[in-house]
């Protein structure tokens, strides 16, 4: 390897250099230390039993009204969505569609509950989660055909909910941002057009066994093997929950799409000290090139889903970056 091969390949090492401000945390058990002997029920039951918290005093949104949908996916199944609206929402607004996090295996609405509190006051934006068949049960492509369901019902429904069924804005954070993803990639890819920007948040973006090694940099499953929260063998496994043997697929690694080109514009935001980095700064580097236009936002420092931990200075930047990006693509269209 030649020198400048070797430092064009350290060029996000810097970045695994611990936050002084996530220390008080440093000696937390991971929550996913236990992982190879509990089941997915047994982590969910777990996970169900920690708070919400909010990073910002919750009056800010008391005058959000939050209802609940059910809808009729492709199959047949039943899912739960659920709807955010500030009081004062203007007709035909912007719906923010957010898949939840947890790995494809863990979560519900819950666990965007900030996120999706505080861009339905500070934006115009009629946000709406759902919540989507979970791994191992439910392995790809549920996750994505669920979610594109819904997203389908809302546009369908789009008198109802009081939005544009053409003014999409797509989220979530890890599997979220993976599933937000691969709905711009499907809205595209199926000629609608109605996706006109995506909040990726520490994004899972493609299997580690179909990386593209010769592309791109990819040394934080190694410089971040033993991370806060979710080291490397934890951020593996769910992979494997979601896709044993389908990572290869674009809707479910869409850093392995044949062609960005025409994807909406993105904000991408990354945790420094997180298995998962090298993954969204792939990702960025890859949109650029097909001339998306990319906000990207590293958090240097810091593990994966530190915006949990409310009493982190980054993680009101975390929140305040999603707002003012949203505000000003709504701006601009």
């Amino acid at each position: 390897m030649s020198s400048e091969t070797k430092e064009r390949s350290l060029r996000y090492a810097h970045y695994s250099t611990p936050d002084p401000d996530f220390d008080k945390y440093k000696d937390m058990p991971s929550p996913f230390a236990e992982m190879k002997t509990l089941s997915a029920v047994d982590m969910r039951a777990i996970m169900a039993q920690v708070p919400v918290m909010f990073p910002y005093d919750e009056a800010i949104t008391e005058s959000v009204e939050i209802s609940h949908r059910t809808m009729t996916a492709r199959d047949g199944a039943e899912l739960e969505l659920r709807i955010y609206k500030n009081r004062d929402v203007g007709q035909k607004s912007t719906l923010f569609f957010v898949a939840h996090g947890g790995g494809w295996v863990l979560g519900d609405h819950q666990a965007e509950e900030p996120m999706n509190r505080l861009v339905a006051k500070k934006t115009n934006s009629v946000v709406v989660s759902v919540n989507y068949r979970l791994a191992p049960e439910y392995q790809f492509p549920y996750a994505v055909n669920d979610c594109f369901d819904a997203m389908q019902w809302c546009r369908q429904n789009a008198d109802t909910l009081g939005i544009n069924p053409m003014k999409i804005i797509v989220g979530g954070s890890s599997s979220g941002g993976n599933i937000a993803a691969v709905l711009a990639l499907k809205d595209r890819d199926e000629g609608i057009g109605a996706v006109i920007g995506q909040v990726l948040n520490i994004p899972d973006i493609c299997h580690p066994a179909h990386f593209p090694k010769d592309k791109y940099e990819y040394n934080s499953p190694e410089q971040n093997r033993n991370a806060p929260v979710m080291p490397t063998h934890a951020a593996h496994w769910f992979w494997e929950q979601y896709c044993p043997t389908a990572g290869a697929n674009p809707y479910a690694s869409p850093l392995l799409s044949h062609s960005l080109e025409g994807l909406p514009p993105a904000l991408i935001q990354v945790a420094g000290q997180d298995p998962i980095r090298d993954e969204g700064l792939a990702y960025c580097e890859a949109l650029e090139e097909a001339g998306v236009p990319v906000q990207r936002k590293i958090y240097a420092g810091l593990p994966h889903a530190f915006h949990l931990f409310p009493d982190l200075k980054a993680t009101t930047e975390f929140y305040d970056t999603i707002i003012e990006w949203i505000r000003t693509l709504q701006d601009g269209k």
